[in-house]
């Protein structure tokens, strides 16, 4: 009995010993530098367009937190988390519906070399998503189509200049409910890899981007080019809200495929956001409006206008 309670006061010392290495903070040694505050490099310039243009040297970084390139905060296929109600309209059928549209997605860092307390620089990464559309007038919430994206980005960053190089498949498939109710639907096997490219301008409040993209191969025969082009405006901050400050945004992008003729597809959005200055984290409540060819799945050839509205989450 003695030998066992001398064992369980044993543990509970040893317990508290490691709670107490574990929990302390790390020595400061005397002289030493502090390190830099946190940022984000995806929207430094944004905020402070001088800060990054610093003449130090390089370094390699495993797993870096942010990218040197700014996710496009209008395109629908951009790799994120979101969730939105869409009143869409089908403009040659006459119909309309009201949907569900979510997207669960992230780019993630690899490697990368940049500046220890500026961000030009460049990473290599991997992305992945998911974007699905929910029939919310079907007797069951009927998943209508979902896309998968997965590929591999590489993004760079010189003063206000950035780019992204991407390579990347998609593959999409139907929701067997909306097979089940349209025996007749000439389902296609709808998969593709592509490279595109992009180039940005980040200034101060406003940002322009522009470049294209070519499909290597393709299931079933497409016709291979894309162009795309877009801008992003962002107030100056606001009032605090909560833990964060919200700053209101607007933005449109623009695509254009050879295999649709070259017709444009807008997709604009405008709304407000909200992050805390050392975090990389960010939430916003967007409402959007889309006119052109259906952007999911094998639809190619369907013409959509949607307005909605949604949560919208970053990483």
């Amino acid at each position: 009995m003695a030998t066992g309670r001398y064992a369980g006061w044993g543990l509970i010392l040893m317990s508290a010993v490691f709670a107490r290495v574990l929990c302390a903070p790390p020595a400061l040694a005397e002289n030493v530098e502090p390190p830099p505050p946190p940022r984000d490099c995806r929207y430094l310039h944004t905020e402070d367009p001088v800060a990054a243009q610093t003449a130090e040297a390089h370094r390699g970084e495993r797993f870096p937190k942010d990218d040197v390139f700014r996710p496009l905060t209008a395109d629908p296929k951009e790799p994120r988390f979101l969730a939105t109600y869409q009143r869409v309209r089908f403009r040659d059928a006459h119909d309309s519906i009201n949907a569900g549209f979510v997207g669960f997605g992230e780019n993630f860092g690899i490697w990368g070399k940049r500046q220890e307390k500026g961000c030009d620089g460049w990473q290599i990464g991997v992305l992945g998503a998911v974007f699905s559309q929910f029939n919310l007038d079907g007797p069951s919430t009927d998943l209508i189509n979902s896309d998968f994206l997965l590929g591999f980005p590489l993004t760079w960053r010189s003063g206000i200049l950035s780019g992204r190089v991407r390579a990347f498949h998609q593959s999409s498939h139907l929701g067997d409910e909306f097979i089940l109710n349209r025996p007749g639907f000439q389902r296609i096997n709808l998969s593709f890899e592509e490279i595109d490219t992009l180039l940005s301008v980040d200034l101060r409040r406003l940002r322009l981007y522009g470049g294209g993209g070519y499909i290597v191969h393709r299931e079933p025969e497409l016709k291979r080019g894309k162009a795309q082009w877009g801008l992003e405006l962002r107030s100056s901050k606001g009032v605090a809200f909560i833990t964060g400050t919200p700053i209101l945004i607007a933005a449109a992008d623009f695509k254009s495929f050879e295999q649709q003729g070259w017709n444009v597809n807008s997709n604009v959005v405008g709304g407000l956001e909200w992050y805390a200055p050392r975090a990389t984290r960010r939430f916003r409540i967007f409402v959007n409006w889309y006119y052109g060819y259906n952007p999911y799945g094998q639809f190619l050839t369907q013409k959509i206008q949607t307005i909605g509205a949604g949560f919208y989450f970053g990483f």
